[in-house]
């Protein structure tokens, strides 16, 4: 026999889910009795061997040699998708990169399952890529490529935030309209939905859906804007050069505060470019630390603990962030109120597509019942408190921000598959 499933591959987070004997979606435990796995690998040069998930994140922190690759998902679509990464003596392309970690998802469920899974419903974001439906539907037709390189004949597609919505429709007994805001770690997307009981059922659900819009603006993208904004400057970012004539170049800033990014710095032409830059740096000793950063290959711990203060600012004023770079420490405090300046452009963007989602479907804030949160960032309250204050008359719903994409993803796979 073979079984379908929905897939979430998430930009930070995946699962992967599936209906149950008692005709419930259920979540498939995937590492160590987990049902999300980090979307993380690691290539280890001590053991040849490639880790995943958790497991990843421990070897590349506790100081294995070897590759972390991060935030994989963000490649879809963009010219990046077509780099190859070299790792030990071989290249592998992103396709290669998405497929093995799919691959791995896909032998631990099966290991649990007890059978084959062939049929798969993927989630997708509203958007891969803002504003170019050619690179959106390359995006699409390249996560399906990697996917059905690993043996999954059977492939649909179903948008995110509508999977949500699938999941909550379980509960509700009576119709209502809502809003699904999902902010997860590479894009943020938003769908209005009609939603009530048995609605799941039908086949076709496009009078349900009243409008949808996506901005490629994520988790992965705050942890970014944070460190650009407060720990970058520690290393020389807005200083000038000596002779007063010009700031310090942006891009490698950039990249080291980009996750899918900071593989790009490890190369030995990126390290001579920095060390010119240092010799013309006002502020050389900052430059240097970088260098030695990027030479010690720390850029993805240095941005996993901005994401570390990031989440810390959820619960406190202030935030102490304070990183080693072998005996040079970058310091600083971050309050909630940085984080929030840092990340105001992007909230307004977001809250720009929230408003031009509502004006597609000719609906007012004030008609919304239901405002469904979910993804990871909206547990960031500099950002979830700002959008629910456009809708002080509707019933704010908290998902399972981590699963609920699986769940409805299990959902529509019975719907399409029937196993």
């Amino acid at each position: 026999m073979t079984l379908s499933c929905g897939l979430d591959f998430g930009t930070s987070n995946s699962t992967l889910g599936r209906i149950g004997a008692d005709d419930q979606p259920h979540l498939v435990p995937l590492e160590n009795g987990s049902a999300t796995i980090p979307s993380v690998l690691f290539f280890s040069f001590e053991d040849n061997q490639i880790h995943f998930g958790r497991d990843a994140v421990a070897e590349y922190v506790t100081g294995a040699e070897g590759r972390l690759m991060r935030s994989i998902k963000s490649v879809l679509g963009t010219s990046l998708f077509n780099d190859t990464t070299r790792i030990k003596a071989k290249r592998y392309g992103y396709g290669d990169i998405i497929g093995t970690y799919v691959a791995e998802l896909k032998k631990r469920a099966e290991a649990h399952l007890g059978d084959e899974l062939t049929q798969v419903v993927l989630g997708r974001p509203v958007q891969f890529v803002d504003d170019d439906p050619a690179a959106d539907r390359q995006a699409q037709d390249q996560l399906e490529a990697a996917v059905r390189a690993q043996g999954f004949k059977d492939i649909a597609f179903q948008f995110e935030p509508i999977a949500a919505a699938l999941d909550y429709e379980r509960h509700v007994n009576g119709e209502r309209l809502a809003l699904i805001i999902d902010l997860g770690g590479g894009t943020s997307d938003f769908s209005l939905v009609k939603v009530a009981p048995g609605n799941a059922d039908k086949a076709d659900r496009s009078d349900d859906i009243l409008g949808t819009g996506g901005v490629h603006i994520g988790g992965t993208d705050f942890d970014r804007l944070l460190a650009m904004s407060r720990v970058m400057p520690e290393l020389g970012l807005g200083s000038m050069t000596k002779d007063g004539k010009r700031h310090l170049p942006v891009a490698p800033y950039y990249d080291l505060s980009t996750w899918h990014r900071i593989n790009r710095l490890y190369d030995a032409q990126a390290i001579r470019d920095l060390r010119s830059t240092m010799r013309e740096a006002v502020e050389a000793e900052r430059v240097e630390t970088m260098i030695t950063l990027v030479e010690e290959r720390l850029g993805h711990r240095l941005i996993g603990a901005v994401e570390g203060s990031k989440i810390e600012l959820s619960d406190k004023p202030v935030s102490a962030f304070d990183f080693d770079v072998n005996g040079s420490r970058i310091r600083t405090d971050i309050s909630v109120e940085q984080l929030a300046e840092a990340l105001d452009d992007s909230i307004g963007k977001l809250e720009t597509t929230i408003g031009a989602t509502l004006a597609q479907a000719g609906v007012k804030a004030s008609d919304i019942d239901s405002l469904i949160l979910t993804g990871g960032s909206t547990l960031v309250p500099a950002v979830a408190n700002r959008l629910q204050a456009r809708f002080p008359e509707a019933e704010v719903i908290r998902t399972d921000v981590l699963g609920s994409v699986g769940l409805g993803l299990s959902l529509e796979a019975k719907r399409i598959f029937g196993a």
